[in-house]
């Protein structure tokens, strides 16, 4: 874990820099990359049946929360993407074999890696990919809406999914779930305000995520792990995602009580 630290860089400037970013500019962001997630979605459905099949016939897991849960431990989810709506493109040459690798010999306890092409520049492939060439579990990273991409998560390799509860009404979230775990798949809830705190915390969520990327207007703000961070019961592995860049980050965060941590544009410049 301390050669991944090494990274965080302690240059307070190109930290505001990086902050500013880039790239898409909307009243509600989220709202713009649903409506093209629903699409994709859509076209899925076709293949449901094959895709269930398939994901029924998966029978080996890398434990996801079990690797990450280690109270008073930090642990690192290190994530592999290409491009952010608000940064534009992030590796000009994106290999995210020879990332993960490099994550997973620096001490990270798990990979995540997007998958959407759309708005960061990945695909379903690359995660195949990368749980081919590392050992540690693997996080589908995506925009998860209906049951076939559950079933496509599961059956494409990943040990962990995300279900974002800002995208999700009640009774898909538990539905979607509900399915992933049934499955055998861990799965990460993520929330980015309180009541979102309460829709997580009502479907027993074991894995909850607090997003400091505010995902209507994209700003990031470490103050909501702060703020969330003790409403997360001690059996539940808590995450701390986004804005996580330099050594004083890292304190923040775990003086919070908040032990792992998904890091991914900080790690993907340096």
């Amino acid at each position: 874990d301390r050669r991944l630290f090494e990274c965080f860089s302690e240059r307070q400037e190109t930290v505001r820099a990086d902050r500013r970013g880039g790239g898409m500019k909307s009243s509600d962001r989220l709202a713009g990359i649903l409506a093209t997630k629903r699409k994709e979605a859509a076209a899925l459905e076709s293949r449901k049946a094959q895709l269930r099949k398939e994901a029924l016939q998966r029978n080996e897991y890398r434990g996801f929360r079990s690797n990450l849960f280690q109270p008073g431990v930090v642990t690192v989810i290190a994530e592999c993407k290409a491009a952010s709506p608000t940064a534009g493109t992030i590796a000009e040459k994106y290999d995210p074999v020879a990332q993960a690798k490099l994550y997973e010999q620096g001490g990270a306890g798990a990979i995540s890696v997007l998958t959407d092409r759309e708005f960061f520049g990945g695909c379903l492939e690359d995660m195949q990919k990368v749980r081919a060439a590392v050992r540690v579990p693997v996080l589908r990273k995506d925009f998860i809406l209906t049951e076939a991409q559950v079933y496509e998560s599961v059956a494409a390799g990943a040990d962990a999914l995300l279900l974002i509860v800002a995208a999700l009404p009640d009774a898909e979230l538990k539905g979607l779930y509900d399915l992933g775990k049934g499955l055998g798949a861990d799965v990460l809830v993520e929330v980015h305000d309180m009541k979102e705190m309460d829709r997580a915390l009502e479907i027993d969520a074991d894995i909850i995520g607090i997003n400091n990327r505010n995902l209507h207007s994209f700003e990031v703000d470490l103050k909501t792990t702060e703020e969330l961070a003790p409403e997360i019961p001690a059996e539940c592995l808590g995450i701390s995602e986004s804005g996580i860049r330099t050594r004083e980050d890292v304190r923040f965060v775990t003086a919070q009580g908040i032990f792992c941590l998904l890091v991914g544009e900080s790690l993907m410049r340096d």
